[in-house]
């Protein structure tokens, strides 16, 4: 009932994670990534323990298959579960569980990762890999571009209902967590629409917290 990617810029360094879903809230339990070490989408019957398993192992030196690998031997119901993994040199790994719902499959490229479960077909994956792939600009821009192709190569069998995109960056919170946890219209062009707002904001929200001595006006009512 989901479909995602991990995602590396190869120019910035920065992370990030884009996921869909027919249930709610689904970037509340299964976005994952943390500032110079990797992304994490832990999917599929989630154990939201997973993301943060797999970005500590990262962390501690092991390369996203080893970190995938030790997850899998860790985890419990593994079977059940998808985890997928990006890591600070654009390798990636991913688990999926035999136990995975409907049409489940995954698929990898330089600095990507896809997987789904109760997808339309088998192909949404790859779509997704390649509108990455094909896409240029900001890793935000390219995310977007991701699930917009992968929704439209089918995307989940039934309707999405929520959707989310997580970046990271230099800093060790999220530059961006964006989400849209439950419509009844398309939730990736919610979160598509909000990232068109918040973009031109984000490196200001950043500054702010940094050294808001130097932060452009917040543009508030009273704000001098």
């Amino acid at each position: 009932m989901t479909f995602s990617l991990v995602a590396r810029c190869d120019e910035t360094g920065m992370f990030g994670v884009a996921i869909s879903s027919s249930s709610p809230a689904v970037a509340a339990r299964c976005a994952y990534a943390r500032a110079g070490v990797g992304a994490v989408a832990s999917q599929n019957v989630t154990d939201p323990t997973l993301g943060p398993m797999a970005l500590d192992l990262m962390e501690s030196g092991m390369g996203a298959a080893e970190a995938v690998d030790e997850v899998r031997r860790r985890g419990r119901f593994i079977d059940y579960r998808q985890v997928l993994a990006v890591d600070g040199q654009g390798r990636t790994a991913i688990h999926s569980g035999p136990n995975s719902l409907g049409i489940w499959t995954q698929a990898e490229g330089p600095n990507v990762a896809s997987g789904g479960n109760l997808l339309a077909n088998d192909g949404v994956p790859q779509a997704i890999v390649d509108g990455f792939l094909a896409a240029s600009g900001h890793l935000g821009d390219r995310l977007i571009a991701a699930m917009r192709a992968g929704l439209s190569a089918g995307g989940e069998a039934g309707p999405v209902h929520s959707a989310g995109m997580m970046l990271v960056d230099k800093v060790p919170w999220p530059v961006a967590d964006l989400r849209c946890d439950w419509t009844e219209d398309c939730p990736i062009e919610a979160v598509a629409t909000t990232w068109d707002i918040y973009k031109p904001q984000l490196d200001a929200y950043v500054q702010r917290a940094l050294d808001p001595r130097a932060a452009p006006s917040y543009g508030a009512p009273g704000d001098e």
